[in-house]
Formats: structure tokens, C-alpha cells, sequence
């Protein structure tokens, strides 16, 4: 399935300006300018310059009357594409599939590789997060169909939007968001055309008689009716490999085979140049221009071809051929400097206490399951138990830190305590009986208190309250971790916060 994000920077000419360090600070207006005959008019505005009225359009003379202190500066669209393009090549760090859409705006195919990020919305939110730190001003809508994305992004109100709500979400929306040119529009407008629905509503023939085969075609595609091709941008200097088939291919034996002749290939590259993977996409280019990307990465540079290879393996029974596939390219999207190392030789074996490598199977996991979700877990020095450890990369090195031989820790701690319902015969006893999750456990044995408190060097943010733990043990020889805390309004409140192996 395609899912397309359109990114839209409504303020893209001046946010190159400033980026470049040639404007004035932060909240001062700022403008530029084109020249259209004798006439000198805004051809883009800032934020702080919409604030105070100014629009695109308007001419220089009564946007200096209407704000006094308003910055200048010329318009260069060729300096405002290339940079379109720079970036463009930025967001291929989100997709392999991602191409500029001048003069605003950004193409990015994220079918393949939006679970890399958590999820669209998670994607979406980084995305914009990480512009907003460059000094760009950004919004993006996530769609079937580039068209439906683009109108979103500009006029609606929704980031993500599911398939089956495509038609219904950009029905309301105005007819602008059909990117239909000037003339037409006008001729909509003075029919009382201004929402999609009324568009999609008329007959098709007289309405390709009057306004020409150009509206027809922006409903369908925007509906999914008509595919509408990206064009992937892929910088000429990342290595990538591209096979094209006399004949469409599509059997799931033929793609295992495409794919590791590219690796090989690419491999044997990289090798030249002395570098190795960190990020690989492959691309399957079908009949009908409907792209096909997937996407792996690696916990360390590589250059081994079949390990790459398999990293596909899994998602390579997701790819659907349609009506066949022509051409396949494999993209090293990321590199790093790789030497050679050697691994044997001959009468040598692998010398005792030599490191594991752990990095093909973190990415066989990694492929598998999520890269986020590979971890390792770090001691930290904190007596507190949700503090005392933290996730690290699952290859970073050791740092000698461990958790002190004194403290007593169940084998498994509870993501969150959770809470009990406990009685104790004496204030400051253990407790005589505990139920969890709806079972009722008689204590037995016990052993405690273990009081912990806060870290006072974390001073008043520290709302870590007074906790009381005990080790106990039912009548079964189950052990658990129990404590009990007491806030300043409330009672004493118990919570089962590990079990014991």
C-alpha cells in the first residue's frame, strides 16, 4: 500500500534566508522581492510579516507604508530550488523515495519504512521536530495518494489520513487543493465552485469541455483513480546498484536472486572505496511507475553481501509485483569508512577470548522485530529501581558499570508497580496477606524493611515519595518484591514492584 507524505513549507524563500545568516533576527519582518515589469511586489513573507498583514502579492510601496521597519530582501528562485533539492536530499534519511516538489514543497514515500520511526504519526513528528530546530517552517500530511496529501497539508487539518477515509477527509477542502491553475480556478469561482465535493459532484464530460481534461485528471488523482509517479531523487555520488530486466519479473524466487546479484555488486564497490553500509534501500520499479521501496540499516558499517541480503528476506514476501517488475535498484543510503580486516588464516584458529561479534544478529533482530527495539540494558548508580538502569545501543562498548553486590534485586522488575491491595498486622510489618491481580497471596515469610528515598541532589523536582520494600514469600514458594509508600494526603498505599526467581 502507498502512503505518501506531503511536506509543505509555506515560508520556504525566507527560511532559506535566514538559514544562510543574511536577514534580521528572529521576530523582525522579513520579505522578498520580485519584479514583474515596472512593478516591485512581495514575492514571499515570514511569519512575523503575515502577523502584521503583509501578503504575497502585495506591492513593496504598501507593505513599507503599512509596517515602516520591514527588511527587504531579492528573491532568488534558482538559489530557492537548489536549496529545495539539499534538503529534499536530508529527508532521504526518512525514505529512499523522495523527491522535491518546487516550489514549496516535498515528495516523500514512506510505504516501506515508517515502522522504522514508530509509526506515521512518530515519523511526521520527528520530521517536523528536527526542521523546526533548522529554522524551518514546516507542514506535512501523510496520505494514499500524493494528491490527497498535498491538499491536506495546505488546507486541512489532518496529518495522518487512513485509507479509508481519503475521500471523505479532502471532500470539504477547497478546490485550490487540486493544484489546478490559476485560470481555472477562476472560472470554478465564478460558477460557485469552492469545495472538492461539488467539484467531484458535476458530470464528467461537460466539465472536461469547459475547463479541459487537466481537472478531470487532479480528481482522480487525488482519489487514487489515476497513479501519480514519483520520481525518486538519488544524489549522484551515493553508491547504488540498478539491474533492468528484458522481461517483468515477479516470482519471489526471482526477487531473492535480483537482489543478492545487486549486493554482490554494490559490495564489491564499496570495497574500492574503502567503505561499508550503514542504511540500504532497494527499490523494485514496476510496469505501472508504482514504486516499491524497502529499507534496513545495520548496527555497524558492513560490506558482507549475503548477511545484506538476508536482511530482506522477511519483507521481501510483502512486495507486491502487480503486473511485473522491470527494473530493481539497491541505494547504500548511508556509508561509512570501512578498511579491510582480516578474519582467518590458514592453520590459525579463532584465538580464545576474542570478542563476539554481535552485529549480524542485531541486525537479523533489527530487520525482524525493529531497530528500536534492540537494546541493552546499563547500570545506573541509583538506589532508586526505575533509575538504576537505562537502554543503550546493543553494541555500544561496556563501561564497567555494575549494579552494587549488597542490594538484593528480584530477576524480574515491573516495567511500573503495580498496585495492591495489602493488610500488615503492626504499622510498620509486612503484610499478612497481599492480592494481585485479582489472586490472594498469604505471606509466610518475609524479610524487609529496605527504605529507600529520594536523591536530595535532585532537590525539589525529585517527587520520588518514601518507600518501604520487603521480600516476601507466599504459601506456593513464590517470592515477590512488595513496597509501601505514604503520601502526605493519603494512607499507606502497597505495590508489587518485582518477582523473584
Amino acid at each position: 500500500m502507498r502512503r505518501v507524505v506531503s511536506l509543505y513549507l509555506p515560508t520556504w524563500p525566507t527560511d532559506r534566508i535566514r538559514r544562510q545568516g543574511a536577514a534580521p533576527p528572529p521576530g523582525e519582518p522579513l520579505v522578498t522581492v520580485i519584479t514583474q515589469g515596472s512593478r516591485r511586489l512581495v514575492g514571499a513573507a515570514d511569519h512575523a510579516a503575515h502577523a502584521l498583514g503583509l501578503r504575497v502579492g502585495q506591492t513593496v510601496a504598501h507593505s513599507q507604508a503599512l509596517v515602516p521597519n520591514l527588511h527587504i530582501a531579492t528573491a532568488l528562485p534558482d538559489q530557492d530550488a537548489a536549496a529545495l533539492v539539499e534538503l529534499a536530499r536530508w529527508c532521504i534519511g526518512y525514505s529512499p523515495v523522495v523527491a522535491p516538489d518546487p516550489p514549496d514543497g516535498i515528495w516523500i514515500d514512506i510505504a516501506g519504512s515508517s515502522a522504522l520511526f514508530g509509526g506515521e504519526q512518530k515519523l511526521l513528528a520527528d520530521l517536523i521536530r528536527r526542521l523546526s530546530a533548522q529554522g524551518i517552517h514546516a507542514r506535512a500530511s501523510v496520505a494514499d495518494t500524493p494528491g490527497a496529501a498535498w491538499a491536506m497539508a495546505r488546507y486541512g487539518s489532518h496529518a495522518v489520513v487512513s485509507s479509508e477515509r481519503t475521500i471523505a477527509a479532502v471532500a470539504d477542502l477547497p478546490v485550490a487543493g487540486l493544484r489546478l491553475a490559476d485560470s481555472i480556478l477562476e472560472g470554478l469561482n465564478r460558477l460557485g465552485i469552492e469545495q472538492i465535493r461539488q467539484l467531484a459532484a458535476m458530470p464528467r464530460a461537460p466539465m472536461t469541455r469547459r475547463f479541459g481534461k487537466e481537472v478531470g485528471l487532479r480528481l482522480d488523482q487525488l482519489h487514487g483513480h489515476a497513479f501519480e509517479p514519483l520520481n525518486p531523487l538519488v544524489p549522484k555520488e551515493t553508491p547504488a546498484r540498478r539491474l533492468v530486466f528484458a522481461e517483468p519479473i515477479g516470482q519471489l524466487a526471482d526477487l531473492k536472486d535480483v537482489l543478492h546479484r545487486l549486493a554482490a555488486a554494490l559490495c564489491q564497490d564499496l570495497a574500492e572505496q574503502d567503505r561499508g553500509v550503514r542504511r540500504l534501500d532497494l527499490i523494485f520499479e514496476r510496469i505501472d511507475r508504482h514504486n516499491v521501496a524497502l529499507r534496513v540499516g545495520t548496527a555497524r558499517a558492513t560490506r558482507d553481501a549475503p548477511h545484506l541480503a538476508k536482511l530482506f528476506d522477511e519483507r521481501l514476501e510483502t512486495v507486491d509485483p502487480g503486473f511485473g517488475i522491470e527494473a530493481a535498484q539497491l541505494v547504500a543510503s548511508q556509508v561509512e569508512p570501512l578498511s579491510a580486516d582480516q578474519v582467518e588464516a590458514q592453520d590459525m584458529g579463532i584465538a580464545e577470548g576474542s570478542p563476539v561479534d554481535l552485529s549480524r544478529l542485531v541486525d537479523r533482530l533489527g530487520a525482524r522485530l525493529g531497530p528500536k527495539r534492540i537494546y541493552r540494558l546499563e547500570p545506573v548508580e541509583s538506589h532508586i529501581p526505575e533509575r538504576s538502569v537505562k537502554r543503550i545501543s546493543a553494541l555500544a562498548p561496556l563501561t564497567g558499570q555494575a549494579w552494587p553486590a549488597t542490594l538484593s534485586r528480584p530477576t524480574r522488575l515491573l516495567e511500573y508497580p503495580e498496585r495492591v491491595t495489602a493488610t500488615a498486622l503492626l504499622p510498620d510489618h509486612p503484610p499478612a496477606f497481599f492480592v494481585w491481580r485479582r489472586v490472594r497471596h498469604r505471606v509466610i515469610k518475609a524479610d524487609g524493611p529496605e527504605r529507600i528515598t529520594g536523591e536530595w541532589w535532585r532537590g525539589a523536582q525529585d517527587d520520588f515519595l518514601l518507600r518501604d520494600y520487603y521480600r516476601v514469600e507466599d504459601e506456593k514458594g513464590a517470592r515477590f518484591w512488595i513496597f509501601r509508600d505514604a503520601p502526605a494526603d493519603q494512607s499507606a498505599r502497597w505495590w508489587l514492584h518485582g518477582i523473584f526467581a
